[in-house]
């Protein structure tokens, strides 16, 4: 029997290993499908029936005693577990092998390079934190019965096939190799007895390092000098820690590992095609970078100490953050600590949420993103422009400020950032947010070159002779004969410029309209497709309910014409404008 406990959050079936794709937050755990219920006061099962074996799904925010972070899930397995954990230098314990055939491995949730973070101790009595090796040998004591555990999945693909790399002489401080001599009690295991109290000093020698707690190794190993790397990298220096010590389940018998089920040289074929994706590593702390003088862009504010010290070494005044509450609580961030330190430091801190991985919503509030931001600067704060990873949100608005508030291209606005801070921000819904903005301040049909590109589709039956026709095609007279794509569909892509047209099929002579596209009557009252080429940017954007339609559009990136670069500088600072300057002081 095996029961799984996860946050409350979408899991999607994963039957192939592909890194090709950049992960945050929504990663695909689990290699078998989960069903969650709506119901939040009672644990639903959905039961992957293998043999005997049901995995239980269940929401933390009812049954759990604990919080868990997003990359965190809880499994209950009988043991014995089936599972070689290994120590690392930077004292966490991970998996470093599964037994094939054992009950880690029959469970098809535990992987290779998970982080063990708490488990059920031997007497039962609840979940106990994993810090040192000691913590983990209570756990591992009895041969039998339940064993709860809390692991958590690494922000980034773990490199398995490091560990065939590896041979026993790799392990460099296991067996006694490097022996460590201190004075500093404190630094031991939990599991071992400390020296008698006494006047003199006292000290001890290890021949395992395994001996000591996650302490003594920070003390030891100068750990502070590693973090600090990775956090100008964003992801650590080395795939993983050196490893300390590899250790598992006593009597376990004659065992076969491996460090997973599926073909090695695929899964190092899918890391090299992730090679230069962005992965969030929240345990990294705050990752901020330097734009202009009055401008810094980064992730979200985690504690205390990262508002003290954006104000203390960095000079911040304001904050500008997309960071939605309910983000804010799945990455276990007190919203209101933040907020109070803020005002104790006297940083002005503005919370606009926008919906992370939504184009939509991010072309919608840009506007008034930058906005804010123009007015921020314009009353001298020196701003920290911010959302949950600093990969995207806080970015583009950024981008987007220099591109319409100091007549910079998109491209080489677009450079700049991205040169100075490793991110990749929604660069067409930087481009879409343009034109709509342009289109706020135009009166009467766009004057200047092709703002999108729509791809106007026909489901009809094979051997169909299809055309286009309507207002763009020299008003009606030259229609555009559409091309087969297989199937029913035909197609035929037009360049427009932002506006709304009608639009007809002629199939084999006849004249039609499409019923998978919205229609209009003309004033004739002839009944005609219609599409509306962009949209106009609003101060207050609300999100309306899109219409069916089979036609794709897509944004058009050009350099602008004179005409539109000076249409966008005016409609930018008329959004800016409307904001309410007394608003942005800072509370006392």
């Amino acid at each position: 029997m095996c029961s799984l406990q996860v946050p409350n959050y979408r899991v999607f079936d994963h039957s192939s290993v592909n890194f090709s794709k950049k992960c945050v937050i929504y990663s695909s755990f689990w290699g078998l499908e989960l069903c969650f219920s709506d119901r939040r006061s009672k644990a639903s099962m959905a039961v992957n029936r293998r043999g005997n074996r049901k995995v239980y799904a269940m929401s933390t925010a009812s049954v759990s005693p604990f919080k868990m972070n997003l990359n965190e899930y809880m499994v209950t397995l009988e043991k014995p577990l089936g599972i070689r954990f290994a120590i690392s230098v930077d004292g966490k314990v991970f998996v470093h092998a599964l037994k094939k055939g054992g009950n880690a491995e029959k469970s098809r949730i535990i992987m290779v390079g998970d982080t063990l973070k708490k488990a059920s101790d031997s007497s039962g009595g609840g979940l106990i934190e994993i810090k040192d090796f000691g913590d983990t040998e209570k756990m591992m004591k009895e041969n039998s019965g339940p064993c709860s555990l809390v692991l958590e999945r690494p922000f980034f693909p773990f490199p398995i096939h490091q560990l065939y790399l590896m041979n026993d002489i790799d392990i460099q401080y296991n067996r006694g190799r490097v022996p460590v001599s201190t004075w500093n009690k404190n630094l031991l295991a939990s599991n071992l007895r400390t020296p008698a109290e006494g006047s003199g000093n006292c000290g001890f020698v290890v021949f395992s390092p395994k001996f000591l707690a996650l302490k003594g190794w920070e003390v030891l190993s100068d750990q502070d000098q590693i973090r600090q790397q990775g956090k100008l990298n964003g992801t650590p220096s080395l795939p993983f820690s050196p490893i300390i010590n590899i250790f598992s389940e006593k009597d376990i018998g004659d065992s076969e590992w491996a460090h997973g089920s599926f073909p090695l040289e695929e899964y190092a074929k899918a890391l090299d095609r992730s090679k230069g994706e962005l992965y969030y590593n929240h345990d990294l702390g705050i990752r901020y970078s330097k734009i202009t003088e009055q401008i810094y862009v980064g992730s979200c504010i985690q504690k205390e100490a990262d508002v003290e010290m954006l104000s203390d070494v960095v000079g911040i005044t304001a904050v500008l953050n997309f960071q939605s509450g309910i983000e804010a609580e799945n990455w276990g961030i007190n919203v209101n600590i933040i907020n109070e330190s803020c005002q104790r430091f006297n940083i002005l801190m503005i919370n606009y949420p926008i919906r992370e991985g939504d184009s939509f919503d991010m072309r919608k509030k840009l506007p008034f993103c930058v906005g804010l931001l123009l007015r921020l600067l314009k009353k001298n704060h020196r701003v920290y422009v911010t959302c949950t990873t600093g990969f995207d949100r806080s970015p583009a608005c950024v981008i987007a400020y220099l591109h319409w508030m100091t007549d910079t291209s998109l491209h080489a606005a677009y450079n700049f950032v991205t040169g100075l801070h490793s991110c990749k921000p929604d660069r067409p819904a930087i481009a879409w947010a343009t034109w709509d903005l342009i289109a706020m301040v135009e009166t009467g049909a766009h004057d200047g070159p092709a703002t999108h590109a729509v791809t106007f589709v026909w489901n009809g039956h094979e051997g169909e002779d299809v055309y286009l026709v309507g207002d763009f095609t020299g008003n009606w007279k030259e229609p555009i004969k559409a091309v087969h794509k297989g199937g029913p569909r035909f197609e035929a892509e037009v360049r427009l410029s932002q506006g709304k047209y009608l639009y007809k099929y002629i199939i084999s002579g006849d004249w039609r309209h499409s019923t998978s596209s919205p229609t209009e009557r003309d004033d004739s009252g002839n009944l005609n497709n219609v599409i509306v080429v962009g949209d106009v940017a609003s101060v207050r954007p609300t999100v309306q309910q899109q219409k069916k339609d089979a036609n794709i559009m897509k944004v058009i990136e050009r350099p602008l014409t004179e005409n539109e670069r000076f249409m966008l500088a005016k409609a930018a600072r008329c959004v800016a404008f409307s904001i309410c300057p007394i608003r942005l002081a800072p509370k006392k």
